[in-house]
């Protein structure tokens, strides 16, 4: 375990993934950032659950919160857990909630729960496991809502990205289920469009989320992809991250089939990790001192 640094009360330590940090938020007196590998993962807020630093982050939880009425409770699994943001977020935004978070790292479910410790819900579960060796586990229709937000550092391993993998998630899901997915790309955007690709052989609707700038194939950045085999809230979702803080775009219909642009559905068999980002797009690799 690394050790608190001086007055800022920065936090390191190595985790089997690599190297954890907790960067406090000085504009938040309980609020921290946790990076890994120097790439921001998750912003906690032990006082406010509800208030959701990162962009991206609002966009998922947007989606979720036109899954289903307000305040009814959700049965959500978590492929990737962080600093458990999204599942802190439910448990207040939809008390009763029943949640399955599924992260691989033993080493940082200890450091968060040390670190960032979540109030005792009975139906918040924590499974230290690989996810798509969780996802194959679950039962026909145990969940309302699949998020996969996975990472191993900055990138998105091949087994979460394939058509197979997709299936399962649908599998799993209730027939009015929603799959909501984060991942990150830049130029020339080809995971992001092999994503939609895949996503789109599986389900019936799709709506894809970001920066315009993003979009367009400008810079790095994350997109937030949405799914389900009913129709998509998508004027509704567009209004709501077109007034977040950062505004963004949401591509859906046929201008989503033309950011696809013919892409290939991604198999098992081809599946590769996502690329990384630009180099010195984080910063320095943070070191632990002993």
């Amino acid at each position: 375990m690394g050790r608190q640094r001086g007055q800022e009360r920065r936090v390191v330590a190595q985790i089997g993934a690599g190297v954890v940090e907790l960067l406090p938020d000085h504009d938040r007196p309980r609020a921290w950032t946790l990076l890994v590998d120097g790439a921001p993962q998750s912003h906690v807020d032990l006082d406010d659950p509800t208030y959701l630093e990162f962009e991206y982050v609002r966009r998922i939880a947007a989606s979720l919160d036109l899954t289903a009425p307000p305040l009814m409770p959700l049965r959500v699994l978590h492929l990737g857990g962080g600093g458990l943001t999204l599942a802190r977020y439910l448990a207040a935004s939809r008390p009763g909630s029943r949640q399955l978070v599924v992260e691989a790292d033993a080493k940082l479910v200890d450091f968060v729960r040390t670190h960032l410790p979540w109030p005792a819900d009975r139906k918040l579960r924590i499974r230290i496991g690989d996810a798509r060796t969780e996802l194959t586990r679950a039962r026909d229709d145990e969940f309302d809502v699949v998020i996969v937000d996975v990472f191993a550092g900055a990138r998105t391993p091949a087994s979460v990205r394939s058509v197979e993998f997709v299936r399962e998630a649908a599998r799993v899901l209730h027939p009015d289920g929603r799959y909501l997915v984060n991942m990150t790309d830049g130029p020339p955007m080809a995971l992001a469009k092999g994503q939609v690709a895949t996503v789109s052989a599986v389900f019936a609707e799709a709506a894809l989320v970001a920066d315009s700038s993003v979009l367009r194939g400008r810079r790095f950045g994350n997109l937030v992809l949405t799914a389900a085999n009913t129709a998509l809230p998508t004027p509704e979702l567009a209004r709501r991250v077109a007034g977040d803080w950062f505004p963004g775009r949401l591509l859906a219909g046929d201008d989503l089939t033309r950011f696809a642009s013919g892409a290939p559905v991604v198999t098992d068999a081809d599946a590769t990790p996502s690329a990384p980002p630009p180099v010195g797009m984080f910063g320095p690799r943070p070191e632990v001192v002993e």
